[in-house]
């Protein structure tokens, strides 16, 4: 049951700033990337979904949606920008990239699962080239110097690529806008994150539960220190936030697993 817990906050802590519209996925996009998700805002969220919407939880995504609403403004970005007036952005950067680096694995294996072996390729050269001549990944060389992009790809856009369905939506405390698909992808793609600890897990990175959770939360504030006010700035336009939050998730995350 500790482990459990433990899992759930670790994947809770990245979520909530994962799918406030900051990366596509667990610290595997750049930051750079933040600008073109929000050009192509209105292409995605104009999807139209032409199946009919099951929502059979609706009451209780509209209360979560509020209470992860309080959260972001009220805990998480406050929190952010206070580390943000201490920490050179340099610095920020540097860190973000390590964890990037970290993060290659869930990476590999969703490009390989989904026969993008090209994207595998690049992604280990990434790995090795910005493990090394990036110095433990703090720089990302391969894409100053080589061109070499990351290919962002997780447990759920796999299920995704075999037909797997999203089911109806869930809104999750902390993690944010979900669905049945997504959550079981989370629950994958914790067994491939460095970061999180496992006891069933043959080799394990961190030592503990409570040392998964310190890292997990440093990387979740400095990552939401390098995105100040986009959740805000998204959801500034909502008339009604579940719904727009909703189809913000769903249209996004049809867009990446036909990509």
């Amino acid at each position: 049951m500790r482990v459990l817990f433990a899992i759930f906050l670790l994947v809770s802590s990245i979520y909530a700033v994962e799918n406030i519209g900051t990366s596509t996925y667990i610290g595997t996009s750049s930051v750079n990337n933040s600008a073109t998700e929000y050009n192509s805002f209105d292409e995605e969220f104009s999807v139209k979904n032409t199946e009919e919407e099951i929502d059979p939880l609706s009451g209780y995504n509209r209360l979560m949606t509020e209470f992860n609403d309080v959260f972001y403004i009220y805990l998480l970005n406050p929190t952010a920008k206070g580390y943000s007036c201490v920490a050179p952005k340099e610095a920020r950067l540097a860190i973000s990239n390590f964890f990037e680096n970290l993060f290659f694995p869930i990476r590999l294996i969703n490009n390989l699962l989904q026969f993008k072996f090209q994207n595998s390729l690049e992604e280990t050269e990434r790995f090795v080239i910005n493990s090394t001549i990036g110095i433990l990944g703090f720089m990302d060389v391969a894409k100053d110097q080589y061109n070499i992009n990351p290919h962002n790809e997780d447990f759920g856009q796999t299920l995704g690529y075999y037909g797997v369905g999203s089911g109806f939506h869930v809104v999750l405390p902390f993690l944010g806008p979900s669905n049945l698909r997504d959550m079981v992808g989370i629950f994958g793609d914790s067994w491939a994150n460095p970061i999180s600890y496992i006891d069933s897990r043959s080799a394990n990175l961190l030592d503990s539960d409570e040392e998964s959770i310190y890292a997990t939360s440093f990387h979740v504030i400095n990552k939401a220190s390098l995105h100040l006010n986009e959740y805000e700035n998204i959801k500034k336009d909502a008339v009604d936030l579940y719904p727009f939050l909703k189809n913000f998730y769903e249209s996004r995350r049809e867009k990446l697993i036909k990509e």
